[in-house]
């Protein structure tokens, strides 16, 4: 009967590890197995290996047939290489005494190329470990230089938005103080000349009156006319009252003026309400000469109505002259 070692799986899916067994090799992976002789886990690093080194020992001296994988953990173990020592003291090459110096030395080197090995593995561990706890404390480093230099950069921000409003507020607030304090004089100055314009208009204003009685006098013949020229004469009255009305926005532009002209100088305000001044009295020229012009054709429309009553009131006359000259001739005729 054929006899192997070989590996039979233990555990569960992605953690197994195996059991080192001396069975037949016509049953089964996972059945029945004559005898166990070690444990063998290859997720550790490295490989964890537990193995009964005399009964392996004894088997392969037996004719057992281990797998490949078995072979080269009975390799590792130094189980072949014992069996091959005691085949050549069985050839007389050597004593049992040579053959077991020979295979401690083996297993001295081999525990030493496994303690470097180990060694060089922790080692690397610590140095990865550690440079990726510098690398994380270089960002973490980087990150909060970031974010101070981001709160340090708005708080800068700040605090010159800040400053820049407070200045702002006090050049504002000298401004407005510089301002009211030029208002003052400058509308004691504008009121002036506002003043001084009133007399000019109501000295330009009195040939309107003066038109009044002329158109008086030619109407005096016509007794029905008068009434007539007094209610047409109403306007005149109007247009002055309209003229003292206009003369009125002149009063609530000047604040409007006093605004806009603060930033001028004297001799510019000074030529500027002359200009006002000599516009208004325009203004009030051209009314007169309109008021004139009215008056003028109400009395020539006057003068024509008066000629129409007297051109009518000449026939009743003639009328009555008839009349009495009849009568004086009747009379004549009489005494005769």
């Amino acid at each position: 009967m054929p006899v192997k070692i070989r590996l039979t799986k233990r555990g569960r899916k992605k953690l197994a590890f195996y059991h080192i067994v001396v069975t037949d090799s016509r049953a089964p992976r996972d059945g029945k197995s004559i005898e166990r002789i070690g444990l063998y886990n290859p997720l550790t690093n490295p490989a964890t290996i537990e193995l009964n080194f005399d009964r392996a020992l004894d088997w392969l001296q037996k004719g057992a047939q281990p797998t490949d994988t078995c072979r080269s953990i009975l390799s590792r173990q130094g189980v072949l290489y014992k069996k091959h020592l005691l085949e050549g003291v069985k050839k007389g090459a050597f004593n049992e005494e040579e053959a077991e110096s020979r295979f401690q030395r083996w297993i001295s080197d081999k525990q030493s190329k496994e303690k470097t090995q180990a060694d060089k593995l922790a080692k690397g561990k610590e140095d990865e470990a550690k440079k990726r706890f510098e690398a994380e404390t270089k960002v973490r480093e980087a990150k909060a230089e970031a974010l101070a230099k981001k709160l340090k950069a708005e708080a800068d921000a700040r605090e010159e938005a800040h400053a820049e409003a407070k200045a702002k507020a006090e050049a504002e607030a000298e401004a407005k103080a510089e301002m009211k304090a030029k208002a003052k004089p400058e509308a004691s100055v504008e009121e002036k000349p506002v003043t001084k314009a009133e007399p000019e208009a109501k000295v330009e204003e009195k040939p309107v009156t003066k038109a009044e009685p002329e158109a008086q006098v030619e109407d005096k013949p016509v007794s029905e006319a008068e009434p007539e020229a007094s209610v047409e004469e109403k306007p005149v009255t109007k247009a002055e009252s309209e003229a003292s009305v206009e003369d009125k926005p002149v009063s609530k532009a000047e604040p409007e003026a006093e605004a806009e002209e603060k930033p001028a100088g004297k001799a510019e305000h000074k030529a500027e309400t002359e200009h006002k001044a000599e516009k208004k009295v325009k203004a009030e020229k051209k009314a007169e000469e309109e008021t004139k012009a009215e008056a003028e054709t109400k009395a020539e429309t006057k003068a024509g109505e008066t000629v129409k009553h007297k051109k009518k009131a000449k026939p009743q006359s003639e009328d009555n002259k008839t009349g009495e000259t009849a009568k004086d001739d009747s009379a004549e005729a009489a005494t005769e």
